[in-house]
């Protein structure tokens, strides 16, 4: 029996735009579509394709989901940290188009005996044009969305009854995960937790760390820090050694974690965010309130709704200041406020939970977009 997919199959061209917060819902749109039938191919850049590799999480054991890289047209280089976004978007809107026409052209020429079923269609962030360019050219049918926003939103609920079910074995973290911090909150307190974490994109000021560090450490309350090597603009991540002395039996510093088991570990009371997209959705979905510190672009809208609209989080001020990070994490842990804005993300964890079963919101609109994929009605659709 060959091992090779049905030529028949629809194929599915997955390219997000080349960072953690879009790499993270594209993917996961990948391994829902892959699991009503399609044979995918996930397109990363070369720079962040090695980095997937490094951090272990590139690959696939399936026959009909393959990973493909093309240039970001960057100069070369080794390093472990996140491009420059400005740069890296004008770079590929200049070099992108070539290489990934080229990619398409390959696959859909592939011989019968490969088993690389005709591209049924492309998938990709809308920021990414020249994907439709070249879908066009070679008269591929293309799918746009406008944000990761939308991405993120219609995948992430969806997965959870994958996950339930043990069938997601791919993962788009560009560090390596480290899941000691698993372990180390297993017996802690429920709701007792605060999970730091301000993504891949955010920096820090030398003092802006320093500050967080010492509202955590005044707070005496537990918490799982995540600190990437490139947070602090220009520098090195150095803790205050006393911080580190005073709060080594209570605190725990990671470069980088499985944010979503993190946040569905009962011991995590309060998410301390930058609130992207990504990490907004996963909060509420898994019930946990949060403190919001926004760092740019859609961050500050996601932090009005969380904080306004939502009635799970609470802003903290652009100049961090540690009295007022100390308050807050006590407020958010112990306090009244903090009770009904658990309250609140519970009720939108039950939400969230209800959209993804049968007939729910979220897996009917699923069922939508698949139709879209396969009807090749739109040369061009926007998500």
């Amino acid at each position: 029996m060959s091992i090779f997919p049905r030529p028949d199959k629809p194929h599915a061209v997955c390219l997000p735009f080349p960072a953690q917060g879009h790499i993270t819902p594209m993917l996961k749109l990948a391994i829902l579509l892959h699991h009503r039938a399609f044979y995918i191919t996930f397109v990363n850049t070369e720079y962040n394709h090695r980095r997937l590799q490094k951090s272990g999480a590139a690959g696939s054991n399936s026959p009909d989901f393959h990973f493909k890289t093309i240039p970001d047209g960057l100069p070369q280089a080794d390093s472990d940290t996140t491009q420059h976004i400005p740069s890296l978007f004008n770079s590929l809107k200049e070099n992108g188009l070539a290489p990934f026409r080229q990619l398409l052209v390959k696959l859909n020429s592939s011989p019968e005996a490969e088993g690389i079923p005709p591209v049924t269609c492309t998938v990709s962030d809308a920021i990414m044009s020249f994907a439709v360019a070249a879908a066009d050219e070679i008269g591929v049918p293309s799918v746009c969305f406008r944000t990761t926003n939308a991405c993120s939103f219609l995948c992430n609920k969806n997965l959870r009854v994958l996950m339930q079910k043990g069938l997601i074995p791919l993962k788009g973290n560009l560090w390596k995960e480290e899941t000691e911090c698993l372990e180390w909150l297993n017996p802690k307190k429920r709701n007792s937790v605060v999970y730091v974490n301000f993504g891949s994109i955010t920096v820090l000021t030398p003092q802006q760390l320093v500050e967080f560090a010492w509202g955590l450490a005044n707070s005496k309350k537990n918490f799982v820090w995540i600190i990437r090597s490139d947070i602090v603009v220009g520098d090195s991540a150095n803790l205050p050694s006393e911080f580190v002395e005073e709060t080594k039996e209570r605190g725990l510093i990671a470069s980088w974690c499985p944010q979503e088991q993190v946040l569905n570990h009962p011991s995590i009371g309060v998410f301390l965010t930058h609130c992207g997209w990504n990490s907004t959705i996963e909060s509420m979905s898994c019930g946990v309130p949060m403190i919001c510190w926004p760092f740019f672009a859609d961050q500050f809208i996601n932090c009005r709704f969380s904080c306004t609209e939502w009635g799970v989080g609470l802003e903290i001020d652009n100049n961090v200041d540690r009295v007022e990070v100390e308050k807050i994490v006590r407020e958010l842990i112990d306090g009244e406020k903090g009770k009904k804005m658990k309250n609140k993300a519970v009720e939108w964890m039950k939400k969230a939970k209800g959209a993804t079963e049968i007939n729910g919101s979220s897996h009917l609109n699923f069922d939508k977009f698949v139709e879209v994929l396969l009807s090749k009605k739109n040369n061009n659709m926007m998500a």
